[in-house]
């Protein structure tokens, strides 16, 4: 084992436990699924296409967004990301997508989420929304991603993301970034501002975002 495997006094392998591998198919194609139980119980998955190599993997990791994700949301860009992060694995032969439960609302939990919805329709923005109701902007970790990779056999991604603070957690706790690849979907009119606030207050990359003013 070495320095890299290890974060604080845990292995990368303690943080996650691997329970179920099985078939997947989906609209997107056929994935294995695999389940974990992190080191707080809480369930994990991630969906593996074809044959993974070592270095290199076409990755995303991606935050639980059930508003986004489940029910279509158009407030934030959840949804869409996660279908064309699938939709790429597959273009590409091969790749991951782990899914990252308990990050619901930026890691505030669904409820909160919601409360911070309302606020930004009464005015605040995605970041004030949170601190006004006494919680973290942004309370993600993303060590049981890393342990999720690590025990795939993953040790270098290229990762699909515009958020720079998830490729730094990524590269603390172990996982090389060969890339960084945007994955920029089309702003709507709800999701606009939310965007911006994220473009200018956490720093996210989202250079597609002037385009889409300068045509409104």
């Amino acid at each position: 084992m070495t320095a890299s495997d290890v974060v604080g006094d845990l292995p990368h392998q303690a943080v996650v436990e691997r329970v179920v591998d099985t078939r997947l198919p989906t609209r997107h194609g056929t994935f294995r699924a695999v389940g974990y139980l992190d080191r707080t119980g809480t369930e994990q998955v991630a969906l593996v296409y074809g044959d993974i190599a070592e270095l290199g993997t076409l990755t995303r990791v991606h935050s639980e967004c059930l508003t986004g994700d489940v029910f279509g949301s158009t407030h934030c860009e959840c949804g869409d990301q996660l279908a064309v992060a699938l939709d790429r694995i597959v273009e590409e032969g091969s790749g991951v997508l782990v899914y990252v439960q308990g990050h619901e609302g930026r890691g505030i939990g669904l409820l909160a989420k919601l409360k911070a919805m309302r606020l930004q329709d009464e005015g605040l923005d995605t970041v004030d929304a949170n601190v006004a109701l006494g919680l973290p902007v942004d309370a993600r970790d993303y060590h049981a991603a890393a342990g999720i990779l690590t025990d795939l056999g993953v040790r270098s991604v290229r990762l699909l993301s515009n958020n720079p603070a998830k490729v730094e957690q990524l590269t603390r706790y172990g996982i090389r970034i060969s890339e960084r690849i945007p994955l920029l979907v089309p702003p709507n009119p709800e999701n606009l501002r939310y965007l911006r606030t994220k473009a200018e207050r956490m720093a996210h990359l989202l250079p597609h975002l002037d385009q889409a003013l300068t045509a409104r």
